[in-house]
């Protein structure tokens, strides 16, 4: 085995060779993969939040936002028991939603990976969000995709 791949089990094979025919046949291979991503797709999420606190930390100029502060602070005065919303408010907003966006992206991601596609579909989104528990309040929301989705 590669360095790069020490905790892959030998079965699986690297990238870019032919897996060993005799191993691929066992019926645990399978098993054996999936649980190879699953543990390559946590080690993913936790670097990705790891760099995102650490960026974070490091934020001192807080001119520069992705998403439009005003439309966030109209979103928020559309409700009405809102009176008032300190400047910071909104940043801290936009922050948030940069990150769960990131985090549904990534999510849905694997999900077209896992079909085969590099592109992003609604299916896979909903698939995101019908597997994440912390997603559970869009359930309503994202219709499940019946028949026409992948896996």
């Amino acid at each position: 085995m590669d360095q790069q791949n020490h905790n892959m089990p030998q079965a699986i094979g690297d990238a870019g060779s032919m897996p060993n025919p005799i191993a691929a046949a066992t019926p645990y291979h399978a098993i054996y993969q999936h649980l190879y991503h699953q543990k390559q797709q946590q080690q993913q999420r936790r670097t990705i939040c790891t760099n995102q606190y650490r960026e974070i930390e490091q934020t001192k100029i807080f001119k520069n936002h992705n998403l439009p502060l005003a439309r966030i602070k109209k979103i928020m005065k559309a409700d009405e028991d809102v009176q008032m919303i300190a400047a910071e408010v909104p940043v801290v907003f936009a922050r948030a939603c940069e990150m769960f966006i990131l985090e549904l992206t990534h999510r849905a991601w694997t999900h077209a990976e896992k079909n085969k596609r590099q592109t992003l579909q609604k299916n896979d989104i909903a698939d995101a969000i019908s597997r994440t528990d912390i997603f559970d309040f869009l359930v309503d929301i994202v219709p499940t995709i019946e028949g026409g989705g992948e896996g």
